[in-house]
């Protein structure tokens, strides 16, 4: 299935500029690891050590974020949408 991933701009060195990638992939997870075969590295800001998203990146389908869902396993139909958002913290004291 042909899948849109939406790249920050903090990745997308990585990407070579493109803030959108197709891939194929019927998981977040299939998906987010066809993005890092086509563009190695992001794996290694994507993922933790234990193979699960990091803390600070939340990934969203449909608008909904995957951590509600069923995570990397939750499934994605031919030309959706997969939105990589690094956390945001901070703000005024």
């Amino acid at each position: 299935m042909a899948v849109t991933v939406r790249v920050p701009t903090q990745l997308r060195t990585l990407t070579g500029g493109a803030g959108e990638v197709q891939v194929e992939g019927g998981t977040v997870g299939e998906a987010l690891h066809a993005l890092d075969a086509r563009h190695p590295g992001l794996a290694e800001r994507v993922f933790g050590p234990d193979g699960q998203l990091r803390r600070f990146v939340n990934v969203f389908v449909a608008e909904e974020d995957v951590r509600f869902l069923d995570g990397l396993a939750t499934p994605v139909a031919d030309g959706q949408t997969i939105s990589v958002v690094p956390a945001v913290a901070g703000g005024c004291g």
